[in-house]
């Protein structure tokens, strides 16, 4: 890079070095925090660091009978799996109509699904935990994976990017004798993979990450799952062994490093191929 190229970059840099720190460095400091002691946390002015850490933190997390941080991981990460996967399965034939079937009101019928994005969560949550009520689902993997599967962002994502896969590829398919479905299978879903890795991404995250439906909706310390047990440690031990609360949550947090880094290059990639500008 040529001096005068790099000093025109500088400002970039610098801002892009600073938005880092910000992301970074609370991150840093709770990973710090979590191997002090308590009373090493609890002391004025607050300490960034211990020369003598506690691993014993992390290793109490395991040992307590009433925290079941393996349960609760291992029903974060199936549910949120199995929620990624139904919404595929739901969401994706769904977007594939709106994108290529040309039927009477099919414009109206999609404007009418965006517009259910407006209303509020609060507004349908009682009629939805009514609903998996009386389907005997609470409390159990059912109840954390099919509600919501009928993604409309999914739907919306997906619809944008199978409107620019150009449609001479389906009308040679159509010229081999390939059905809507084959063309859906053969052709439009290898072509979207990038597009369908940040959709996955994005909703397996979101899924992992959420809080408010598992907790109502979940009863037993078994069926928990990490976020939930997290906010319980916290209300239990939260004054107590704050240490403790705080490696729970660099624990939650491993399994979503874990995936960005590993799919970090496609999430990019598919935000950038799925543009918002549909033909």
């Amino acid at each position: 890079m040529k001096r005068d190229q790099f000093f025109r970059a500088l400002p970039s840099y610098a801002y892009l070095i600073i938005l880092g720190l910000i992301v970074v460095l609370p991150l840093i400091l709770i990973f710090s925090q979590s191997l002090m002691s308590n009373q090493e946390i609890n002391r004025w002015p607050p300490k960034i660091y211990t020369p003598e850490p506690v691993f014993s933190n992390y290793v109490n997390m395991f040992k307590r009978p009433d925290l079941k941080l393996g349960r609760w991981l291992f029903n974060s990460i199936f549910a949120a799996t199995a929620y990624t996967l139904a919404v595929f399965l739901i969401c994706a034939p769904a977007a594939y109509a709106f994108a290529r079937l040309r039927f009477p009101g099919n414009n109206v019928l999609f404007f009418i699904l965006l517009a259910t994005v407006m209303v509020p969560g609060q507004v349908t949550l009682i009629p939805n935990f009514l609903l998996v009520r009386n389907l005997h689902m609470l409390d159990t993997f059912n109840v954390l994976i099919w509600p919501g599967a009928a993604n409309v962002f999914a739907v919306f994502l997906l619809r944008q990017f199978f409107m620019q896969v150009p449609r001479e590829l389906e009308e040679a398919a159509v010229l081999d004798g390939a059905s809507y479905w084959g063309r859906f299978w053969r052709i439009i879903m290898p072509l979207s993979t990038n597009a369908l890795v940040a959709l996955g991404i994005f909703v397996f995250l979101g899924h992992y990450n959420d809080l408010f439906w598992p907790l109502i909706t979940t009863n037993s310390i078994e069926m928990r799952t990490l976020p939930v047990g997290l906010t319980l440690l916290n209300f239990s031990y939260g004054g107590m062994e704050r240490p403790l609360v705080l490696a729970g949550a660099i624990f939650a947090s491993i399994p979503v490093l874990i995936v960005y880094i590993i799919f970090q290059r496609q999430i990019i990639k598919g935000v950038a191929m799925t543009g918002m500008g549909g033909r």
